[in-house]
């Protein structure tokens, strides 16, 4: 009877943990100015201070799981969404929904205005960079603490993107095989080290979500660079890998102080264009470094 009772016990507080596990994390949606539905998730604790990532072109907040289960993390309200024509959320049919850098712009506020959050930290990855810049340009600094480009895409200009003419062509293909093939090389050129199998089949699922008219279309985004780095008077850190195969690093770089001088750069030599999952732990702590620095900002 004793032993039955304790295998009771311990069912219950199993299933105690669990209910607490999946209270920690929140999924909902929030809706854009334009009317996309934007998928939002939420990790970490809900009184720390925030961090908001921001993934970057066929990504979705399955980019940042080495940050949402980091330890180290933990102490921080962690926030992320689905960019649109990514993941859960909305997918519209009109390019133009695309183009519009200040669209892309207005999704970050919305998340920004709906969950509430005070002084966050935006980290944008690749294109993520981009849609910070839009949205410093668009709404200033004033509702933020700092901001972190990792492999940050400066502006959409040929000189600081590393030219893949056959793989961006294909992923603009209206051909199954070949848009697929594209995204898979796409996909591979973000890493130095490549991440295990089990995580690249889940991030090439991820990527074949997206909306290919975003894909065909994002090439033409309007970018406010100058006029969004620019207004930047919040600390701002550009986290590189020294192998990044997309983006240009240190034409990127040169290129963001001479927007921005106050800018400061960390590069990681080892790393491709995915610091982030290629030296997670290394990216955690210094993420929460600098989220640390800038908390009573």
């Amino acid at each position: 009877m004793l032993r039955i009772m304790r295998g009771i016990l311990v069912v219950v507080l199993l299933a105690g943990l669990s209910s607490v596990a999946v209270a920690a994390e929140k999924n909902y949606t929030v809706k854009a100015p334009d009317g996309v539905e934007i998928a939002v998730q939420e990790a970490g604790d809900p009184a720390g201070p925030a961090i908001v990532f921001i993934h970057g072109l066929l990504g979705s907040h399955l980019n940042w799981d080495m940050q949402v289960g980091s330890p180290e993390l933990q102490k921080f309200r962690l926030i992320s969404y689905d960019m649109r024509g990514h993941g859960l959320s909305g997918k519209p049919d009109d390019a133009e929904a695309y183009r519009d850098g200040r669209r892309w712009a207005g999704d970050l506020s919305a998340v920004l205005k709906e969950t509430g959050v005070r002084k966050p930290v935006l980290v944008g990855w690749s294109l993520g960079g981009v849609v910070i810049s839009n949205y410093l340009a668009a709404y200033g600094d004033g509702a933020i603490a700092g901001v972190v480009y990792v492999d940050g895409v400066i502006e959409l200009n040929a000189a600081l993107i590393t030219a893949h003419p056959d793989v961006y062509a294909g992923m603009a293909s209206d051909q199954l095989k070949v848009h697929l093939d594209a995204v898979k090389t796409f996909l591979a050129l973000c890493f130095a080290t490549q991440p295990d199998a089990a995580t690249f089949e889940r991030l090439l699922s991820n990527a074949a979500m997206a909306s290919w008219i975003m894909t065909r279309t994002v090439p033409s985004m309007t970018v406010s660079a100058a006029e969004g780095l620019g207004k930047a008077h919040v600390p701002v850190l550009l986290l590189y890998g020294g192998k990044d195969d997309l983006v240009n690093v240190e034409p990127s770089i040169a290129r963001a102080r001479a927007i921005n001088p106050a800018v400061r750069e960390k590069i990681y030599a080892q790393s491709g264009h995915a610091p982030f999952l290629e030296e997670a732990p290394r990216f955690n702590r210094d993420l929460a470094e600098f989220r640390d620095s800038v908390s009573g900002k």
